[in-house]
């Protein structure tokens, strides 16, 4: 069952009337929008305990920010689109139920700083033995490790009722944050794993009928559901390995006098290679790469596969090594102290057009300078608002990185402006590639700088040449540059 899926003869007219997805998070709020706006024929109901959450889903303002979600949201919202917390209605009702939870890493116990933690999966497993009093499809969204979906059949099965029946399957998610609703429109492939049993290949063919609904059928992809499951962590794996294997190419650049933009090109250019996540910057973040390289290095530890365990455990140590020699650059340049300086970091969220602060390269390169006693200006476009700036507050002080998380917090103020963000600073560091830097009035951001004047460029995205001959030192990523006032990342200037 690898190949495309070719036909639904089977199937009556309409399989699916109620759909549910438990969990609003980044995942499940704008999967299950646009699964209501391209189904009108059908109701999804999305719900969370989090009633916060909820309520924010049907305000003005919704928990995330992503270009095109809110538009998806107000044309469906209160049609066939809806946010609860009444999760026992909505399970009741559905023929299908997504499981859309977060999958942290555990941070104690058997396997802690690389397993998955499941703890929220199997809560809404038995929510739903719990609750089901008919034969449900359920379907797993969230990233898990490689047989997630026998431990979920296991709970089912072992709470479960008279007449009642389960088909689990896995439909990992591909999205990446800031055209995740271009995405879910036009995906390059959904992938769908089952069992290969009569009822598994049924329950298949019901959630392949949803998804025609606009995807065409030879994108719609049907394979075990072991090999899907695999296939996300090793999605995310090749790219983070893409990331860090141009970052390790970065600092040769420096080393030499290369430029890591005219390497990354010249390699792209093979169609062999291609040119996406070639892109050095201070390191990889989000919520997949990192927590989803750790869970393949624990399966393969688990599978007595160390050689394996070993290879992907580099990936992850180069990206923290990116972050760590950005940082260290910081301070050597500021004259080898950042004791009581102000410095404003420009952008915190992971990547640009997201307000996604999880595993954030910024949260890293922050906690080394405020334990040098830094004081840190930030401003994001999208992570200043009264709830985003708790969530900074929170990255930034949890877990505790002095014995004085007080006096850390005081060391921390966050703008709405950032021409205010840097005024009587001595340092502009630059961690999110947002446009809006860009097209900053650098000038006038040089007149209310502390002299001399830095930049550090952990995104490349900024025009150096111009920076340099405004006034300021401009440190960046995989380039030396010899002119007087602009220097590299591996280059402290000479004062």
């Amino acid at each position: 069952m690898t190949e495309s899926h070719n036909g639904h003869s089977t199937l009556p007219k309409n399989p699916i009337k109620h759909i549910c997805c438990i969990g609003a998070g980044y995942v499940g709020g704008p999967t299950c929008s646009v699964m209501a706006l391209m189904c009108p024929d059908i109701k999804v109901t999305v719900v969370d305990q989090n009633l916060e959450r909820i309520n924010q889903w049907n305000s003005d303002k919704l928990p995330i920010y992503e270009p095109g979600l809110d538009e998806v949201v107000k044309k469906c919202r209160g049609r066939n689109l809806f946010f609860s917390t009444d999760m026992e209605s909505a399970i009741h009702e559905a023929e299908l139920i997504f499981i859309s939870v977060n999958t942290p890493t555990k941070t104690s116990g058997n396997g802690k700083g690389r397993a998955a933690d499941l703890k929220h999966v199997e809560g809404c497993a038995r929510l739903i033995a719990k609750i089901a009093k008919d034969s449900k499809i359920v379907v797993e969204k969230s990233t898990v490790p490689v047989r997630a979906a026998e431990s979920l059949m296991h709970v089912l099965k072992a709470n479960n009722k008279p007449g009642v029946r389960y088909s689990i399957l896995s439909n990992p998610e591909f999205l990446a944050e800031g055209t995740a609703i271009e995405n879910l429109m036009k995906p390059d492939r959904v992938l769908i794993g089952g069992e290969e049993t009569e009822e598994g290949k049924r329950a298949i063919e019901s959630l392949c009928w949803v998804y025609e609904h606009w995807v065409e059928k030879d994108k719609i992809l049907t394979t075990n559901t072991w090999s899907s499951e695999l296939s996300k962590l090793a999605a995310n794996a090749m790219l983070a390995q893409r990331i860090s294997s141009i970052n390790s190419l970065s600092a040769v650049c420096e080393a030499t006098g290369a430029d890591v933009s005219e390497v990354a090109r010249a390699i792209g250019l093979d169609s062999r290679v291609g040119s996406k996540f070639l892109q050095a910057s201070v390191g990889f973040g989000g919520s997949c790469f990192q927590k989803d390289l750790l869970n393949l290095v624990y399966i393969s530890e688990k599978l007595n596969l160390p050689e394996v365990a070993q290879y992907w455990q580099k990936v992850i140590d180069m990206n923290e090594y990116q972050k760590s020699r950005f940082s260290q650059k910081i301070i050597e340049c500021l004259f080898n102290t950042v004791n009581d300086k102000p410095i404003a970091v420009l952008g915190f969220a992971f990547k640009k057009n997201t307000g996604d602060t999880r595993e954030t390269p910024a949260i890293s390169v922050c906690k080394t300078l405020l334990d040098e006693g830094a004081k840190l200006n930030i401003y994001d476009p999208k992570v200043s608002g009264k709830v985003e700036k708790s969530q900074i507050i929170m990255d930034l002080t949890s877990p505790r990185i002095t014995d004085f998380p007080d006096e850390v917090k005081s060391s921390i103020e966050i703008f709405t402006d950032p021409y205010a963000a840097v005024e009587k600073t001595h340092a502009i560091v630059v961690c999110t590639e947002w446009d809006e830097f860009t097209e900053l009035d650098f000038n006038r951001i040089y007149q209310s700088m502390m002299k001399p004047a830095y930049i550090f460029d952990g995104r490349k995205i900024l025009n150096h040449e111009e920076l340099q001959n405004i006034g300021f030192h401009v440190i960046t990523i995989g380039k030396r540059l010899n002119r007087i006032g602009l220097r590299t990342f591996g280059n402290v200037p000479q004062q």
